[in-house]
């Protein structure tokens, strides 16, 4: 029984390492046929991203972006193959650039690039660094596009130096005044939202600027009750232009 069981044992341990053995081998013939792949596809001219081809690399959904910007993040692509270019830290460059909100890179056998751009949706303008930029609704700052056209009110209240979150909250504020407004809205042309509790607005009224104290809530309600009252508060004040309306049933005209 002993000498069987030994036989059987010494079978057993022959078989596990022939196993092993073909494992190996299977292994290193992948790795090998992998190896010879990826340097296929690397070192042959076929998979080149030539300068020569106008559609090499095409952006889709660029409209604000700058074009030479994203461009250069792959100037030290071209005369080499597409499939050495790290498509993840290119996407990372990206997303570095103003206005781009996303983007992903692809490639296109056998030797193109498809870059998809998502864009950032301003929502206003903002006075900073001494000129006029836009905002988007994550608070992040944006240069304005040469030739474009917004038609956005104006944000106070947004400084340059404060946080992204504390930009975000000011951003918020604005746009649930803006939802709640409606399309009263569009007579508004400024709105300084850095006290979300207290929203102030100048708003065009019988062709006159007039600074609101909104509160923090029932915008339209408020601003409503106040067109409908405001050709009698103008006979009695003539010269008042700022009003509290915090009270849904009050106006009260601030010196």
């Amino acid at each position: 029984m002993a000498r069987e069981s030994k036989k059987a044992s010494r079978s057993f341990n022959w078989r596990l390492v022939f196993g092993i053995l073909v494992l190996a081998v299977v292994c290193g013939s992948t790795a090998m046929a992998a190896y010879k792949v990826r340097r296929y596809v690397i070192t042959d001219p076929q998979f080149n991203l030539s300068r020569d081809r106008k559609d090499a690399i095409t952006v889709q959904g660029l409209v604000y972006a700058s074009r030479w910007k994203v461009q250069r993040v792959f100037a030290a692509d071209y005369g080499r193959s597409i499939f050495a270019i790290p498509l993840e830290e290119r996407r990372r460059r990206l997303l570095a650039i103003d206005w781009i909100e996303d983007a992903s890179v692809s490639r296109i056998w056998p030797n193109r690039v498809v870059i998809r751009i998502r864009e950032r949706k301003p929502v206003a303008f903002v006075a900073s660094r001494g000129a006029v930029l836009l905002i988007d609704a994550q608070g992040v700052l944006l240069d304005q596009p040469a030739h474009s056209q917004f038609s956005f009110p104006v944000l106070n209240g947004i400084r340059e130096d404060e946080t992204d979150a504390a930009r975000r909250e000011c951003v918020r504020a604005f746009l649930d005044f803006q939802s709640d407004m409606g399309y009263l809205a569009k007579e508004i042309s400024e709105v300084d939202a850095a006290d979300p509790d207290n929203v102030r607005v100048v708003a065009q009224v019988e062709h006159r600027a007039v600074s609101l104290l909104m509160g923090d809530g029932n915008f339209a309600r408020r601003y409503q009750n106040f067109i409908n009252h405001y050709p009698e508060i103008r006979k009695r004040s003539p010269e008042a232009k700022a009003f509290d309306l915090r009270l849904d049933d009050r106006i009260t005209v601030k010196e």
